[in-house]
């Protein structure tokens, strides 16, 4: 257990180093801006295959929990807009003078912060909030309702599409951000530099799990807390297969699914923990590396005993 702690503590300060939230960022802006060019571009047939998997959603489900799809919609929108002003006002008053170091702690505190400020409002105020949605969506006939919900899910169906290329691009980097973590902190342990192992194959195999099951798991998305736990369930898979064997293969020799499954209890849980972050604007783009940092240092405590 204290291992798993150390681990989790150790990613979380890693994440916010000044050379690894700059690489996240630009990866993960330029991943973000990709996807919203496509969206542009694509977006009525986007909106096509969105109202197609509404069909699969009785009317009564879409009408009552559709304004809730449009709540979190809304928070998710505050909780950017808020970042962006907070982080741009202090970074250019406040902090004009500050070590750049600073700069991305000072982020990752700022979108928690905004999140979190905004969860309260929600949490003091959702009810009113939720029946103010349901008004306004009362409001229109079935065809509109049906339109409205079609672009919220678009704008999800774009999210999962960038959360699934920065999980890729993580990966691909995996080998040099963790041997540059290695050299800061241990840089008299030995790691296993050559070993081959291809994790692309088992990230080709849990994303095509992860689309199947979504697919199937669509209607969940509609109703309140099934539908969150549903979504960590699909993230925690998505992660954690990756991470885990992008970390091992440094540290394990002929890393197999029988030996991950030996820590898998710290696995599960370090990839619950890095889906949550997918659950926050911003956040968003460090959940890969918080997970394969906090694997490498638990699978590195492993080894040493």
């Amino acid at each position: 257990m204290q291992d798993f702690i150390d681990a989790v503590v150790f990613g979380f300060k890693e994440v916010i180093n000044f050379k690894r939230m700059r690489v996240a960022i630009i990866g993960g802006a330029f991943i973000f801006a990709f996807w919203i060019i496509v969206g542009v571009f694509f977006w009525d047939g986007i909106v096509s295959v969105s109202a197609m998997f509404l069909d699969l959603v009785p009317f009564t489900m879409i009408r009552s929990n559709g304004a809730w799809m449009l709540s979190i919609f809304i928070w998710l929108q505050l909780v950017l807009v808020t970042f962006a002003l907070v982080f741009a006002f202090v970074t250019s008053i406040l902090l004009s003078d500050q070590s750049k170091h600073k700069y991305g702690s000072f982020a990752i505190y700022t979108a928690f912060a905004s999140a979190i400020f905004w969860f309260v409002v929600w949490f003091f105020q959702g009810d009113y909030i939720y029946a103010q949605a349901v008004e306004i969506l009362t409001w229109f006939p079935f065809q509109t309702i049906e339109k409205t919900l079609a672009y919220l899910i678009g704008f999800y169906f774009i999210y999962s599409l960038i959360i699934l290329s920065n999980l890729f691009f993580a990966s691909t980097l995996s080998n040099k951000t963790l041997l540059e973590v290695k050299e800061k902190h241990f840089p008299y342990d030995k790691l296993l530099e050559d070993n081959e192992i291809k994790t692309i194959g088992y990230t080709l195999k849990d994303t095509a799990i992860f689309i199947g099951i979504s697919i199937i798991a669509f209607p969940l998305l509609f109703i309140p807390i099934l539908n969150f736990m549903t979504q960590i369930v699909l993230w925690v898979w998505l992660l954690k297969d990756t991470s885990a064997f992008d970390s091992a293969s440094l540290l394990i020799k002929e890393v197999n699914r029988e030996k991950i499954k030996e820590h898998k209890v710290a696995i599960w849980g370090i990839s619950i923990l890095g889906a949550i972050f997918n659950f926050v604007p911003v956040f968003n783009i460090f959940a890969p590396y918080f997970t394969e940092i906090s694997m490498f240092y638990y699978f590195k405590e492993q080894k040493n005993k």
